[in-house]
């Protein structure tokens, strides 16, 4: 019946969850004793069905013999390789934060690449509610934890970073442990803003640096480093929220119209300084409601003059 075995072996493809190495001889079966593919197929996924062990020969059930001359090609892995589900073939690794699977065997997210190791997530998504612990997320997470100092200039916060960057940088290099000396770097500009007469507002500016940055404000036009003697202007730093970043916030309580200017947040180390700058406005109640209507005229020509009839499906 060369039909039924067609059927037979399709089966075995399909359920298979590796390359099946060792597949049924259909030539020893006899027209009389021929299994119902059905029943074979049932009997199979009992032997796939989660359990997932091995049998006597160490062979994870289901996967069959090792040939690895039959395993796909993998190719794109930045973490590196890993041994399959089967123990045979060789897998990309997962990523730093990509769920894995603890141990040495790969069961439903997978393994961790090269210089990770697998661990309960250091910063879970609820935020350390203190759920149960089967809740508790494992994923991959880089065995050190050290700043490197690429061949590029970038600071990687640690090897496996690093490394990943390498792959596709195939001449980048490490200069030495640590991260890059370089002049502060802002990320976080301030932002321009307009508000009303009375009103609390906040600037803040987010600045990286090695060495540590010194962040000072200055208002154009005042040479005094905010905020100096004024009662309703006050200044925080904080590190964060990164390694090697700085926050720090100018805030104005009751602002006045005499607060309105530029204002300038500046960063230096020993091996440089930086600045940004940003606009505030400070109206009265008529000034902020013609400023406000203007907005919302001006954001609807805006709108109209956008063509929406546009078919892009």
């Amino acid at each position: 019946m060369p039909g039924m075995r067609g059927l037979v072996l399709l089966l075995y493809l399909h359920t298979c969850r590796a390359f099946p190495n060792k597949l049924p001889d259909l030539s020893t079966e006899t027209p009389g004793q021929f299994t119902d593919p059905l029943l074979d197929y049932e009997r199979l996924d009992e032997e796939l069905g989660g359990g997932g062990g091995r049998n006597g020969t160490g062979v994870a059930e289901g996967c069959g013999l090792c040939e690895p001359d039959l395993c796909p090609e993998t190719r794109g892995c930045r973490s590196g390789l890993v041994q399959d589900s089967c123990g045979c073939c060789k897998e990309c690794g997962n990523l730093e934060g990509q769920a894995c699977d603890p141990g040495d065997r790969s069961v439903f997210y997978g393994l961790c690449g090269t210089g990770l190791r697998c661990q309960a997530d250091p910063l879970p998504a609820g935020g350390g509610g203190g759920g149960e612990e089967d809740d508790v997320e494992e994923v991959c997470v880089c065995e050190e934890q050290e700043a490197v100092c690429g061949t590029d200039g970038v600071t990687y916060m640690n090897l496996c970073q690093f490394r990943e960057a390498a792959f596709s940088k195939p001449g980048l290099k490490t200069r030495g442990r640590g991260p890059c000396k370089t002049v502060p770097i802002i990320k976080v500009p301030p932002h321009s803003q307009v508000n009303g007469t009375g009103s609390s507002l906040v600037f803040l500016c987010e600045v990286f640096a090695f060495p540590m940055a010194l962040v000072e404000w200055r208002k154009e036009g005042q040479d005094v480093v905010l905020p100096g003697d004024d009662p309703h202007i006050s200044v925080q730093s904080r590190g964060g929220p990164l390694k090697f970043e700085l926050s720090s916030w100018l805030q104005i309580e009751g602002a006045g119209p005499e607060d309105s200017g530029t204002y300038r947040c500046v960063a230096r180390n020993n091996m440089g300084s930086v600045s940004a700058s940003a606009v505030l406005g400070v109206l009265g109640a008529a000034e902020l409601s013609s400023y406000l209507a203007n907005s919302v005229s001006e954001m609807k020509q805006l709108m109209d003059a956008t063509d929406y009839d546009q078919d892009f499906y």
